[in-house]
């Protein structure tokens, strides 16, 4: 089952480690069934999905157009010689790589969305004020004299 609320109408025919090895990839997966339904996306694939607006199943015909644009390549999935879908590589985001990056840019797109409220981007986080604290210390983001928020080495 894929998060953006595309629901696939079979059961997957990945493996658990087929999966992961999907998941792994810098670049993003999605995987078509013969039929032309989605049937897989990993996560860096289901944020461009989401980016694009599916609100529910879209068929490959729809779907690969929109991200061609986006500079995706398309190649057949084949067991031996039977075609058993086609799978469709988005192009690496840019983004944060490391951990500590990752981490930094979820602490700093929170703040954003809760418009730099310490204890809503806390909740929202699943950690504790203070925690959250030692995170804006340790990422050089701090108060300026105004009392707004600046990011600093």
């Amino acid at each position: 089952m894929i998060s953006t609320g595309m629901q696939p109408h079979r059961a997957s025919v990945f493996s658990p480690l087929a999966k992961a090895v999907l998941d792994s990839f810098d670049e993003g997966v999605v995987v078509f069934d013969p039929e032309g339904r989605v049937t897989y996306a990993n996560g860096q694939a289901q944020r461009v999905l989401e980016s694009l607006g599916n609100g529910g199943p879209e068929r490959a015909e729809e779907l690969m157009p929109r991200l061609a644009r986006l500079g995706a390549r398309i190649a057949p999935l084949r067991v031996g010689s039977l075609t058993v879908g086609e799978a469709v590589y988005l192009p690496v985001q840019p983004g944060p790589k490391s951990l500590a990056d990752r981490e930094r840019q979820a602490i700093v797109d929170t703040l954003e969305k809760t418009s730099w409220r310490l204890a809503e981007t806390a909740r929202m986080l699943g950690i504790s004020r203070t925690t959250l604290w030692r995170r804006l210390k340790a990422y050089g983001l701090h108060r300026d004299e105004r009392g707004g928020w600046i990011e600093g080495t």
